[in-house]
């Protein structure tokens, strides 16, 4: 266990009770690391305390994108499955 010393005023910055803190730290944190691309999603909901679909509806309302490859990316991996997928097929 890790214990932290915050100043009282950070409960109304963050909009939380003082019994809510721990739980807004954890995902604030999870959010964090799921953003920098150190965990997936599962594990966020896991450190949140929360389901991975629970976690998911998190990061919307934090308005964080759960799929972060641009348009570009997406086409990329289509392309690159076609191409094994037709060369599977011969």
């Amino acid at each position: 266990m890790v214990r932290l010393n915050l100043p009282h005023d950070l409960l109304g910055v963050l909009d939380v009770s003082e019994t809510d803190l721990e739980k807004r730290i954890r995902e604030l944190i999870a959010i964090d690391l799921f953003q920098k691309g150190r965990i997936y999603s599962g594990k966020g909901g896991e450190l949140s305390g929360v389901s991975k679909w629970d976690f998911i509806q998190l990061l919307s309302r934090y308005k964080v994108p759960y799929f972060n490859q641009t348009p570009e990316d997406l086409v990329a991996e289509v392309n690159l499955l076609e191409t094994l997928l037709n060369t599977t097929e011969q």
